[in-house]
């Protein structure tokens, strides 16, 4: 029995030298999941809750229009090395989704968070996301408890490809966990700041569908239409009705959808045009996380409605240590 178990060391120690002059082979058990994802508050998420066991690749760029993205040929190289795809869904990230399917390797898994969070029968349709067009609101991520269970999805996922570190993941999960209730707790705290007459909202794009009915607000209209074009005469006119009827002080855009009429909307209207909102593009250091972005809109939305901005004071949004 000891001689066998003296061979046994012995065949591994010779093996040792070739496993340093190959690192392949000696990286192998240190090798991270490489996940690809989309939009950057998907691909922040992700990184939040795998931390440092993952590699994370974000498919669209930070600032870019996700709705009329495409990916580029070198993009399949980096869908082919995945080992799990995770997309928001409901048809937001459609060309991406296809090419996905057709070049991933069989055993890769595609995570589509909207379509495993909410049933169709709550899907939202809106002037952006006309019900006839077939194709749903798919911003779910600016409500924050449907945030929470995009986290959940992706830990369970997580820790089924990656057994092994199945109590790292559940730590980071419920570590971010914890600072999106908070986050969720402040944004509602904003919203009461605001007098209940302003609670309204008219943004550029039609992002803010789930938002509005979990903090108690109204989405008064969206200026882009649904071809993602600028809105014509009549849309215009009938918007700045809708503003002028209904006393909104403010409306909102954004710079990765510019837009060249809101401020004449917002002049014809006479309401002030903030064009600082973001549904999918992080803020720069030290607040560059999805919890920033969010912290960030609720500053700009609760100041320019009259309400208090130091209801987000206290949020961290520092990201989990990558």
């Amino acid at each position: 029995m000891k001689l066998a178990t003296y061979r046994i060391a012995k065949f591994f120690l010779c093996l040792l030298p070739l496993c340093l002059q190959n690192p392949i082979l000696a990286a192998t058990a240190d090798k991270k999941i490489e996940i690809v994802a989309t939009v950057s508050p998907i691909t922040n998420i992700v990184q939040n809750i795998g931390g440092k066991h993952i590699e994370v690749t974000g498919i669209v760029p930070d600032g870019t229009d996700s709705h009329t993205f495409e990916p580029i040929p070198s993009d399949v190289k980096i869908l082919q090395a995945a080992d799990m795809i995770i997309v928001n869904g409901l048809d937001l990230e459609l060309p991406t989704l296809n090419l996905a399917k057709k070049v991933k390797r069989p055993e890769t898994a595609i995570l589509q968070l909207g379509n495993l969070t909410l049933k169709e029968a709550d899907w939202q349709y809106d002037f952006s996301f006309p019900r006839e067009h077939g194709h749903p609101n798919p911003h779910l991520w600016l409500n924050i408890e449907l945030v929470m269970r995009y986290a959940e999805i992706i830990r369970d996922n997580l820790i089924m490809l990656d057994a092994a570190n199945k109590v790292s993941y559940q730590k980071n999960t419920a570590t971010y966990l914890t600072k999106l209730k908070k986050l969720d707790q402040a944004i509602f705290r904003c919203v009461e700041t605001i007098p209940e007459t302003n609670r309204k909202l008219v943004t550029y794009h039609d992002s803010f569908a789930y938002f509005a009915p979990r903090y108690g607000m109204t989405v008064i209209a969206a200026i882009q239409p649904s071809d993602f074009s600028e809105p014509g005469p009549q849309e215009v006119i009938s918007i700045i009705k809708q503003i002028r009827e209904t006393g909104v002080p403010a409306i909102f855009g954004s710079e990765v959808f510019p837009s060249k009429v809101m401020k004449q909307i917002a002049r014809e209207a006479n309401a002030q045009f903030i064009d600082q909102l973001a549904d999918d593009e992080l803020p720069a250091a030290p607040n560059n996380s999805f919890i920033g972005m969010m912290a960030s809109n609720m500053i700009t939305m609760t100041e320019a409605l009259g309400g208090n901005p130091t209801c987000i004071a206290n949020i961290d949004a520092s990201n989990i240590a990558f």
